[in-house]
Order: C-alpha cells, then sequence, then structure tokens
C-alpha cells in the first residue's frame, strides 16, 4: 500500500535496504514479462530444452558478471543464495565442517567449554550481524568451540586480538568487512592474512560494504564471502556466496545439486540478473569514487548538524579516520529519548531511519553491537542510524536536521 503523504517522504534507511534501482528494473524487465510467449525466458535453468538452456545461459553469463564487479578470479567461485542471511549460514555451517573434517577434529557436543582444547575452533567478532553469530551459536552447543572477539570502543577489531585468539584448532574465522550499525570498516586483507598464516580460513560478511568502498575479493584473500542484492539496489531475496576455488566446504541446502551442488534449488534467474545489474552500477570505475565522496560529505554535513544538540553523543566520529568508516553510515546517541520514540515521531514528520540492524528492529534490547563496544544500556536505548544512499539529497539532510531538532522538544 503506497505511503499516503502530502510531502515528499524521505527515505534514510540504506543500510536496511536500498530502493530498487533503475539498472536493475531494465535488466529484469525482460524477464518479468508475462503471458506463453514469455516461456523463452522464465524457464527452469536446469531444463534440458532450448528454453531452459536460454535460462541456463542467461544465469551463467550473470555469474561472470557478477564475478567481474566484486574481482572474483573465476566465475564459478560464485553461488547464488536466496540472500545475505542463507549465505553467512552456508559459510560458517559448511566451511567450519568441511574444514574439521578434513582435519579430523571432532566436535563434542557433551563435553564442557573449558574441556574442548582441541575441539574445532571457530572466531568471530561479537558485532557481526546475527546470520553469524546465531550459527556460531549452534555450531558451540554442537560441540565446536567459539571465540567472540570484542571491538575496541570505536567498533574494530583489532590484530593482536585475533592473533592471541588463534590456535593450531582454529578451522574459520568470521569477520564482518563493515558493520551495519556504527559503520567501521574492518582490515580485512591483515585480518585474512593473519588467519592463512595460523592455517585457519576466513570468511567476511561483506554485505554493507559492497557499493560503498573499493572491493576485489582477489585482493582480500578471503576464502569467502557474503552479498545482498538489495543492500545495493537489487531486488530482495537473492544474494551470493563467494567460495575461493578449493576452499573446503560442505552443501547446506540438499537436493536436485543445482550451483554445482553448493546449493540446491531452482534459482532465481531474474533477481540473478537484476542482482548483477545493481552491482555493476554501483561498482562502475570511477562512480565508486565519486559516489563515496558525494555521501561522505553528506554524512559530515548531518554530523555536523546532529553535534550542536547538547543531547546527542556522535557513538564513533569519523573525523580522525574519514576512510575507516562507511561513507553512508551515520550513528548518534541521543540522551533521554528511545530509539522507537524518535523512529515514530521522524516518521511522522516524514523521515524513514533506524535503531540499528533493521533485522533486530522489534527487539527491545539494547543492541549487541553498542554493548560489545561498551556502551552503557541506558545510553545505547537511545540509538539512531541514519542511513544515506544514492537519491539523498542535501535538502534532505537540511530537513531532517529541521525535523531532528522538533522531535526533541
Amino acid at each position: 500500500m503506497p505511503l499516503d503523504r502530502k510531502a515528499e517522504y524521505v527515505y534514510l534507511d540504506y543500510a536496511a535496504t536500498a530502493p530498487l534501482c533503475e539498472e536493475a528494473a531494465a535488466a529484469m524487465s525482460y524477464f518479468l514479462t508475462s503471458g506463453p510467449g514469455a516461456i523463452g525466458h522464465a524457464a527452469n535453468a536446469n531444463s534440458l530444452h532450448s528454453a531452459g538452456r536460454a535460462a541456463f545461459e542467461s544465469l551463467e553469463q550473470t555469474r561472470r558478471n557478477l564475478a567481474r564487479s566484486l574481482g572474483a578470479k573465476r566465475p564459478d567461485e560464485i553461488t547464488f543464495t536466496s540472500g545475505a542471511t542463507e549465505a553467512n549460514n552456508a559459510a560458517l555451517f559448511g566451511i567450519a565442517n568441511a574444514e574439521a573434517n578434513r582435519r579430523r577434529l571432532k566436535p563434542d557436543p557433551s563435553a564442557t567449554c573449558d574441556a574442548r582444547a582441541n575441539a574445532p575452533h571457530v572466531i568471530v567478532s561479537a558485532i557481526e550481524h546475527d546470520a553469524v553469530l546465531a550459527p556460531a551459536k549452534r555450531l558451540e552447543a554442537q560441540g565446536f568451540r567459539v571465540t567472540r572477539l570484542a571491538p575496541d570502543r570505536r567498533g574494530f577489531i583489532a590484530l593482536d586480538a585475533l592473533r592471541a585468539a588463534l590456535s593450531e584448532t582454529t578451522v574459520l574465522v568470521s569477520v564482518q568487512m563493515a558493520n551495519s550499525e556504527v559503520g567501521a570498516i574492518q582490515p580485512i586483507a591483515e585480518l585474512a592474512r593473519a588467519a592463512h598464516e595460523a592455517g585457519a580460513l576466513f570468511h567476511t560478511d561483506a554485505v554493507q560494504a559492497l557499493g560503498k568502498v573499493p572491493l576485489r575479493l582477489e585482493v582480500l584473500g578471503v576464502d569467502a564471502a557474503s552479498f545482498s542484492a538489495h543492500k545495493v539496489g537489487g531486488p530482495k531475496g537473492v544474494g551470493a556466496l563467494y567460495l575461493r576455488a578449493r576452499t573446503p566446504f560442505e552443501a547446506q541446502m540438499l537436493g536436485g545439486g543445482q550451483e554445482a551442488g553448493r546449493r540446491s534449488g531452482t534459482q532465481n534467474v531474474c533477481g540473478a540478473v537484476g542482482f548483477a545489474a545493481a552491482c555493476a552500477a554501483v561498482c562502475e570505475s570511477g562512480f565508486l569514487e565519486a559516489e563515496s565522496a558525494r555521501l561522505r560529505t553528506l554524512r559530515d554535513r548531518l554530523y555536523a548538524g546532529l553535534s550542536t544538540f547538547e543531547r546527542v553523543r556522535i557513538t564513533s566520529d569519523p573525523a580522525c579516520a574519514p576512510e575507516s568508516f562507511l561513507p553512508n553510515i551515520a550513528h548518534v546517541l541521543v540522551r533521554g529519548m528511545e530509539s522507537e520514540t524518535l523512529i515514530i515521531r521522524l516518521d511522522a514528520k516524514g523521515f524513514a531511519v533506524s535503531g540499528g540492524s533493521a533485522c533486530a528492529s522489534a527487539s527491545l534490547d539494547p543492541s549487541h553491537v553498542l554493548t560489545a563496544m561498551g556502551v552503557a544500556r541506558d545510553d545505547a536505548l537511545g540509538a539512531l542510524r541514519i542511513s544515506l544512499g544514492r537519491y539523498t539529497t542535501e535538502d534532505h539532510i537540511d530537513r531532517f536536521l529541521q525535523a531532528f531538532a522538533a522531535c526533541l522538544k
């Protein structure tokens, strides 16, 4: 049901999802026509007839296009999924179990945590998305030893902290490339190198980083990475898991053996095409640099305005290291107000923002990210995330600041 508003509704929640971009819509339009004449491009990509082969070729061309945008060495390193949640789950369960079996390390669910010194070991950061933390918790229940690395007070995972946590039985390390709440960008190449030096594999949730910072998978040196289409202007319900060639992996989705046996299920060719088109648009040479600079200017304008309010505290001020934070996320703590109240008041004035990850928006508990960063509970309950995107303008920022001032009264 469309919004019924006289004034323009300003969307400032791009970290939750980005509006479908023109490039994705145009690429998908061919696959969205209906009727018997559309079967030539709407067929099952796994069928042997000519219509199926045409759909398969569209899918494989899309895989090549996406691999090129992401900087993967080979197209077959890209596995299409239903989104980043599935990709994260597949990476943690699929790689951790495969590598543990390869090394003949046996998890023991009956052993206490203190007695798991020889169990397969997984390391995650404490500020991961729940799509990583929940699988890590399940692995722990299955007998793996799990270490959760705490960030510093600005949201960064220290290289020395990872090195201290690594052991001979570490099979997998998973650290997000960029945090979805405070925007901290992790030194993934260095962290991955440290993991490899200890004999462990490395996965990164790169969902928020894609299209905001330069990202070349071969340069990063990770073994696996997760992506989501709708964060970059593609359709919802589509994602991808990058698995570097020869990375141990046990499929979690079983059935028909699609996606080279790594993810069974009929592929969403239309969604994959839209994903690749959106990704190509945001990763295009020159565009990413220019758009990141534009967003950074808008973010700093927003922070400058927010910092004039006595009740506002910037969670992780990027001023000292602007390149270490995503250019499109501003995160503040508002003293004496709860996130839900602010969000509802701002929505009534025509602005869409959030208190943190959209996947945890129904929770009454403070953000686990802020808790891990050492933010007091009362302060964390007043968290506000304003995330910018392709269609955000200076006028939107200035109008938001006016509305924000009115909401504090």
